[in-house]
């Protein structure tokens, strides 16, 4: 065997076991392994699950507040144009290098699975898109990473934006983006969904839109978008992001949306940490969250997941990476606090957010799946969430690839 990581935690098994992998795949979960391999890890009774996945971020946009002028609204609209400034200037080299930084923190905290937009557009080209598939190719093996062709100013508000939408395929994009609320007509928006459609058939991609990213309750593409998903059999095959209108719907037309999005087998993921800041910005009080109805959700049977977004821009002034982090906001801010809850909170990040990126089959911790893992500094998932500790080794692709150590020490008292 190459490595073994013995004394491990297992969320759903009692006791503690050893993991044997072989190449980039497990091949033993024992309680105790009686052979040596070449390399092994004591978890030293420490949680140890599959490594996280960051189902949605922007690494072309990372770290641009660095020289961009501040969003003193706090808005989406106001971010959205600060970065036309931005993007006319971008190129490859400083893409890359920004992106580099933040996919570094990313497989720190334990992230080895990462699908990001990147622009596509009139403004910015097929840049970012570029740039992205650049650095997906040089990380390839260490962290995988999905790269969506995301036409943020719009497809009918952005004429030649469609067709830069499949250039951004040819070139090797992995899934269709788009924002279809973004359009100044309803009938625009519907038109942005089915061409999203046609783009995605011709390319056997899948589908991964921002969606009704507003407190606005008269913004209701989720509902065509799943009606379409079903008419075009992409059931499984959708990701919906942010959907915050759906909160601003009365009761009774939610419940209908959130039935028909589990019908479509649409998945939905949620950034808590991004709508908190930039929804309800122009309520007083009482003052809307901002989140999409992720209990609601999640009790209807829907795969919702979460990811990071932003890091440091228009949008949003913060950002580790840390799925832990991100979690625990989410639970503040969807009030997850029941155990069962917050157990499901880890799941978001790890099982629900490989299903939702298509990854399912290879994941998690059992014989025969890639050994994709990350030692987590904690005993149970509530300690995970509450502290966010060390991730004390990261494994992909079989190969320790990222060590943490911190070392604290009270200095007075007894």
């Amino acid at each position: 065997m190459d490595l073994i990581v013995r004394r491990a935690r297992i969320r759903g098994r009692e006791g503690l076991f050893d993991i044997g992998i072989e190449g980039k795949r497990i091949i033993r979960i024992e309680e105790k392994i009686l052979e040596r391999a070449e390399e092994e890890i004591d978890a030293a009774g420490n949680l140890v699950s599959p490594a996280f996945v960051d189902p949605h971020i922007h690494l072309d946009k990372v770290l641009t507040a660095e020289y961009i002028r501040p969003n003193l609204s706090g808005t989406l609209k106001e971010a959205i144009e600060i970065l036309w400034e931005a993007k006319s200037s971008y190129t490859i080299e400083e893409i890359k290098k920004r992106a580099s930084k933040v996919i570094k923190w990313e497989l720190l905290n334990g992230v080895t699975r990462i699908r990001t937009h990147a622009d596509v557009d009139t403004i910015s080209g097929l840049t970012p898109v570029k740039a992205l598939i650049e650095l997906r190719e040089e990380w390839k093996g260490v962290v995988d990473i999905q790269v969506v062709a995301f036409p943020q100013e719009g497809i009918i508000t952005d004429p030649g934006a469609d067709e830069l939408l499949r250039k951004a395929m040819e070139l090797g994009a992995d899934v269709v983006g788009g924002m279809p609320h973004t359009e100044l007509a309803d009938d625009d928006s519907k038109r942005h969904i089915d061409i999203l459609f046609e783009i995605a058939k011709e390319f056997n991609a899948d589908i991964d839109a921002h969606v009704d990213e507003t407190d606005d309750p008269n913004s209701r593409c989720i509902e065509y978008m799943a009606v379409k998903t079903i008419k075009e059999g992409y059931e499984g095959r959708v990701m919906a992001d942010h959907v915050c209108a759906l909160a601003s719907y009365d009761d009774y037309h939610a419940a209908k949306v959130i039935g028909a999005i589990k019908r479509a087998g649409i998945n939905v993921e949620t950034n808590p940490e991004t709508n908190l800041v930039l929804e309800g910005r122009l309520d007083t009080y009482p003052k809307r969250r901002g989140l999409t109805r992720v209990r609601e959700l999640l009790q209807a049977g829907v795969n919702v997941t979460y990811g990071q977004d932003c890091v440091k821009d228009a949008f949003y002034p913060f950002g580790r990476c840390d799925p832990l982090e991100v979690g625990f906001v989410l639970a503040l801010a969807e009030q997850m606090t029941r155990p069962e809850e917050i157990e499901k909170v880890f799941d978001m990040s790890t099982i629900n957010a490989a299903k939702a990126i298509g990854i399912a089959e290879e994941y998690g911790i059992e014989v025969g799946k890639i050994a994709d893992l990350v030692v987590i500094d904690a005993k149970d998932v509530h300690e995970a969430i509450r502290t966010q500790p060390p991730r004390l080794w990261v494994i992909s692709r079989g190969r320790i690839v990222a060590k943490n150590e911190l070392r604290s020490e009270i200095m007075v008292g007894s």
